[in-house]
């Protein structure tokens, strides 16, 4: 079992309650607790998570960073330095104060929606002030949403002063709380990948089994890197949700559960639309086992062609790329890229693209790393995830 460092925890013994109730101790005005909470990167497997499929994302070195301070008055106090947004709330969220802000994933709604995610995971009180900064792209296809979730949710427990032990749980919850609060609805991709990252590694998931492991990225011959296509959308309000009921429907009519589970050659049979979504995910979850072999052979060029497969399956099966994702993928490949694709949901947001080691990446290209999951003050609260 990893720690943060990606190195064998030494404390073994303390389960992610334990870690709380120290933290509570110490968390006061005088000494604020530190949440890093990583965007994520999806190497490959996309739209595969809510049917059940493969993926291999991982954490990033982009992240938002929450400083909690506990005091003893009866609000909860949230403040975004990066949309300017600032929320007070009581009764761990039953009230707010000030003016209703009904929009999708405002923080607003996004704070109460935690709020609530926090009481069901056990959390009874908190109380104190949290302030919220970072480099994290919003509407970027790096899950900041997700993120801003699971970083609300773990700070009301450490505010409230438990944890729950099982990591999936608060997955499971931040997961909640996004589509309450307007996000998308969709599997555990973004959360997992989040709470399980470590420095040089993805997170291998295998969504119907609930297994996750960690496996090597190790690009000693190319790099990562992402380019913008400057195209911002939030999927709660893009075709993201009609193309996870199209699966769910693709799955009715084959009879199978999850969808990612039918043989190709019956996902061929279904009348278009269905098809096409189905075949997508199908054939996607295998470039997942072939990226991860490539991976461990250190065949780069093989990975970069896996990525152009993924890319082709998204904009022509499933429909969700762009003109302006189009474009900035064409940059990438015009640029020596071996292979590209859009990441996140689609609809807009970043291209993926995988370079020679000693290539000029193009103007704007963000070189991009696996990185450390969540932390609270520099420490993983789950070592034992995956």
């Amino acid at each position: 079992m990893l720690g943060a460092s990606g190195k064998p925890s030494a404390d073994r013994s303390i389960d992610g309650r334990d870690r709380m109730r120290a933290i509570a101790l110490t968390t006061s005005d005088e000494r604020p607790t530190t949440i890093r909470v990583p965007g994520r990167v999806n190497l490959i497997g996309e739209h595969t998570d809510h049917s059940g499929g493969l993926a291999l994302p991982f954490a990033t070195d982009r992240a938002l960073w929450l400083s909690v301070r506990q005091h003893q008055l009866r609000t909860l106090r949230i403040t975004s330095r990066t949309t300017g947004e600032c929320v007070s709330l009581t009764a761990l969220g039953v009230d707010s104060e000030g003016a209703s802000d009904e929009r999708p994933l405002s923080l607003q709604r996004t704070a109460a929606a935690c709020c609530e995610a926090a009481r069901e995971l056990g959390v009874v009180r908190a109380a104190g002030t949290v302030e919220i900064a970072g480099d994290l792209p919003i509407g970027a296809g790096l899950s900041s949403s997700a993120a801003l979730c699971l970083g609300l949710i773990v700070a009301v427990c450490v505010l409230g002063g438990q944890l729950p032990g099982d990591p999936l749980a608060v997955a499971r919850a931040a997961a909640r709380a996004e589509r309450a609060a307007g996000g998308a609805g969709g599997g555990l991709l973004d959360q997992v990948a989040i709470l399980g990252g470590a420095p040089g590694a993805g997170v291998l998931c295998d969504f119907a089994a609930d297994r996750y492991l960690r496996v090597g990225i190790a690009l000693e011959d190319a790099r990562l890197a992402l380019l913008d296509s400057g195209e911002r959308r939030a999927l709660g309000s893009s075709p993201y949700a009609e193309r996870v009921a199209e699966c769910a429907e693709a799955a009715r009519m084959l009879g199978v559960a999850p969808l990612a589970k039918a043989p190709l050659d019956s996902c061929l049979r279904l009348p278009n639309r269905w098809r096409q979504r189905a075949a997508h995910v199908v054939a996607e979850c295998e470039r997942v086992r072939l990226a991860v072999d490539a991976l461990r052979r250190g065949d780069v060029g093989r990975l970069g062609r896996l990525l152009d497969a993924s890319h082709r399956s998204l904009r022509d099966l499933f429909n969700v790329s762009t003109p302006a994702v189009e474009h900035t993928r064409a940059l990438a490949k015009a640029h020596g890229a071996l292979g590209a694709r859009l990441v996140g949901g689609g609809f807009g947001g970043m291209v993926l693209a995988l370079f020679p080691a000693d290539a000029a990446l193009p103007t704007g290209a963000l070189p991009v790393r696996p990185d450390f999951g969540l932390t609270i003050d520099g420490t993983a609260p789950w070592p034992r995830f995956c």
